[in-house]
């Protein structure tokens, strides 16, 4: 060996001859390849750690930790202790560079969702080049000025381009797409699908935004979409009775808590598949190397997670046995425990879904009841929320006329995994791509350690009274060294004593005296003036553990004043619902009763449905009725939008009710020009709404449409309606005749309208 690396030059065993680097074996980096890449490493000058007798890594030793993925027991511990952690590509890439390449852009960290990209920009404007090339290399990916076969991406707007050319003349295998993926991308923080964007004939730009999108079903869901399993799972790489090959046990101590109210069989049963998978169980969170709990809660929990310990639930335990493969319990939001009475503020939402389905939907499900909101499978106009994977359904519809919040379930997602809820405003909630499915990107989201710390453990917020002496379990011991957070307090006696399982958080049934009891008991003001820091509940001021009496009357009218303008929550989200409606909150009453006296005229008029005024019937059982009403109207096949319509000026019950009409034939006015399928309008006009909407093309009609069919009660054509304006047409072409700067000085508009006037009368202007 020493006399080929004299032989392949001092130049190559310099390369790497820093690097202390550690191999991380999984199913995609096996034995064989990881030891021809430790060999090609160490004839480059590296040094290759070994392994320990309990599979810990010496963190003190490596500086680079090579992995195809972060789905290792001390990737935490290593992000701590700022180790480089890179895949496999890292090596290859440095030697064909001749120098160490940026860890950064081949890390494993699925957050980085362009690693492993190499993009190139063919004729775009060079903003927008730029743009795109520092949202890839700030997410993981490289940048190539010229077409190369290691190029996997070439960004374009057309197939004219030489670059595209290039690539199909030597056959390259990579892909051509428009700049929209990267800016949905980056949007979104989340990589989707290219293949609605892929050139030559993209899909977002061949299909209309209704067309139907297709369904995402999710394998990867499985295991990770309950909270509570309701069966055992058997191990899927092995036959029938093959628990000796577990392996993801091995030495490792697991201590099962008793809020997971397990019974005395599948306890047994547990315990077996843990032992002879190599591993032992504990009653002795101090000992433990695994903690599985239900509960947020207890101080078992805290222990175990200000040590740096994995802590799990039963969901994730049986996500370990099933797949005999490691992954971090934050990895995936329901594989980590909940907290009892959920999100703060998060049980004033009604939830409800659309376009998810399969494991995607129960895991949004589950994950919404989690974060402590209720989840409605049907939608009425008393959900505050609807979670959409794109814009196409009846649902979405429907939220849009009851101006209930739609947003993707990333908002759900990240309230959840920050424990603090997202304001809906952020675009990033709302932003829906054309042509994707959102579900396809359901459940990347993971756990952020620093939010559950400062809310569920933070440090100094009570002691464990059965820690004492300089004792430091060696499970701790990795993440101590690297993360000053985590410290133990110490004590006198040498050793700790060993807790019972009866130490764990007591079940609903039964309540055991044991450390959590005694740590509540001290939560509390004393007559010497200091106050020690509560268990952590909802609206904790956060601050020093001890504080003089000076500032504790200030800190507790903080948390009253934050208390109290919790409950006023729900009415000031009422009022900015009523203060959407037409007339406003002063009126809007009116408007409901007026919608609500419309809906009964129907009924009456049809004498299909039962009449739902019933004097003696209160207010609830009227809205219900309504909303049952509503639920049955045919889809709405015209979006109509007015301009210069005077028929309900002043009249706002008028307004109500027949618009209520049209909206039961199939025509919803809307006051989005951007959405509407017709426009209906007297005359041309040059309103601000006239004129934006001939944007969009809609069907221009004459405003007599609309009084037609609320005259004879149904749907007519609206071909036979199309607005004819002889004399309007003629003041618009005269005017687009005349020199620019004689119509500014007659304040008219710009003569700019003529792309526009050929979807109003196109035959005139051909013809003039």
């Amino acid at each position: 060996m020493t006399s080929m690396n004299a032989e392949g030059g001092g130049e190559g065993k310099a390369l790497f001859a820093q690097v202390q680097f550690y191999i991380v074996q999984t199913d995609d980096l096996r034995v064989d390849n990881a030891a021809a890449l430790a060999k090609l490493l160490e004839e480059n000058g590296a040094r290759e750690i070994p392994r320990s007798g309990d599979e810990r890594i010496p963190m003190e030793e490596v500086t680079h930790i090579i992995s195809m993925t972060i789905d290792f027991p001390f990737y935490d511990a290593a992000n701590d202790a700022l180790k480089s952690v890179v895949k496999p590509d890292w090596v290859h890439a440095s030697i064909t560079k001749g120098r160490l390449a940026n860890p950064r852009q081949y890390s494993p960290d699925p957050r980085l969702f362009f690693s492993g990209l190499i993009v190139c920009c063919a004729d775009l404007p060079s903003g927008d080049s730029e743009a795109i090339i520092g949202g890839v290399l700030a997410m993981g990916g490289l940048y190539s000025s010229a077409v190369s076969k290691m190029v996997t991406h070439i960004v374009v707007l057309t197939m004219d381009s030489e670059k595209c050319q290039t690539a199909l003349a030597k056959n390259l295998k990579c892909k051509i797409v428009l700049p929209h993926w990267f800016d949905d991308c980056l949007k979104l923080g989340k990589r989707i699908d290219e293949g609605p964007y892929c050139l030559p004939d993209p899909e977002i730009l061949r299909k209309r935004p209704e067309d139907r999108i297709t369904e995402i079903s999710r394998s990867d869901l499985e295991g990770a979409s309950s909270l509570k399993p309701n069966r055992l799972p058997t191990p899927s790489n092995s036959p029938a009775d093959n628990r000796r090959q577990i392996t993801v046990f091995m030495n490792k101590k697991v201590l099962l808590s008793n809020d997971l109210e397990l019974g005395s069989r599948l306890l047994e049963t547990i315990e077996d598949l843990i032992v002879s998978g190599g591993g032992s169980v504990t009653g002795s969170v101090h000992r433990a190397d695994i903690f599985i709990c239900h509960y947020r809660e207890s101080l078992d929990y805290r222990i175990a997670s200000r040590a740096g310990k994995d802590v799990g639930n039963l969901a994730w335990l049986y996500h370990l046995i099933t797949h005999n493969k490691w992954t971090s319990s934050m990895r995936r939001l329901l594989h980590y425990p909940v907290a009892r009475h959920g999100l703060p503020g998060f049980n004033r939402f009604r939830i409800s879904l659309s376009n998810y389905n399969g494991e995607a939907r129960v895991y949004l499900e589950n994950l919404a009841k989690a974060a402590g909101g209720e989840f409605t499978k049907t939608m009425k106009e008393d959900n505050t929320h609807l979670i959409t994977a794109h814009m196409v359904s009846e649902k979405c519809d429907a939220a849009k006329e009851w101006n209930i919040h739609m947003v993707n379930h990333l908002w759900l997602e990240e309230s959840y995994a920050k424990w603090q809820i997202q304001t809906v405003s952020n675009s990033r909630y709302t932003h829906f791509p054309t042509r994707t499915n959102l579900g396809e990107v359901v459940g990347q989201t993971q756990i952020d350690r620093q939010s559950v710390e400062r809310v569920f453990f933070p440090q100094g917020s009570d002691t464990d009274p059965s820690m004492e002496g300089d004792y430091v379990p060696k499970s701790m011991a990795v993440r101590d060294q690297y993360a000053v957070s985590s410290r133990i307090p110490n004590a006198s006696s040498p050793a700790p004593p060993k807790p019972s399982r009866s130490n764990d958080v007591p079940s609903r049934s039964s309540q055991s005296v044991g450390p959590t009891p005694k740590a509540s008991k001290e939560n509390r003001r004393h007559t010497d003036g200091t106050f020690r820091t509560p268990a952590p509940s909802r609206f904790v001021g956060e601050g020093k553990e001890n504080e003089t009496p000076s500032t504790t009357g200030s800190r507790s009218a903080k948390d009253k004043a934050v208390a109290k303008l919790h409950d006023l929550a729900p009415d000031i989200a009422l009022f900015e619902k009523e203060r959407k409606r037409v007339g406003g909150v002063t009126h809007g009453r009116d408007r409901k009763s007026s919608e609500e006296k419309a809906l009964d005229g129907n009924r009456k008029r049809s004498a299909s449905k039962e009449d739902d005024t019933d004097p003696g019937a209160d207010e609830e059982t009227r809205l219900a009725k309504r909303a049952k009403k509503a639920k049955g109207l045919p889809p709405a096949t015209i979006r109509l939008a007015l301009s210069g319509y005077k028929r309900w000026v002043g009249m706002a019950r008028k307004e109500g009710d027949e618009k209520s009409r049209l909206r039961e034939m199939g025509i919803l006015c809307v006051a989005d020009f951007a959405s509407c399928t017709h426009l209906a309008s007297p005359r041309l006009l040059r309103t601000v709404k006239f004129i934006c909407a001939l944007a969009h093309a809609p069907v221009v009609l004459s405003t007599k449409f609309v009084d037609d069919c609320i005259s004879e009660n149904k749907l007519l054509d609206p071909e036979d309606y199309l607005l004819e304006d002889t004399e309007g047409e003629k003041n618009e072409l005269q005017t687009l005749r005349c020199p620019r700067s004689s119509t500014e000085e007659q304040g008219q508009t710009p003569p700019r309208l003529l792309h526009l006037l050929h979807r109003v009368c196109p035959r005139r202007i051909r013809h003039v």
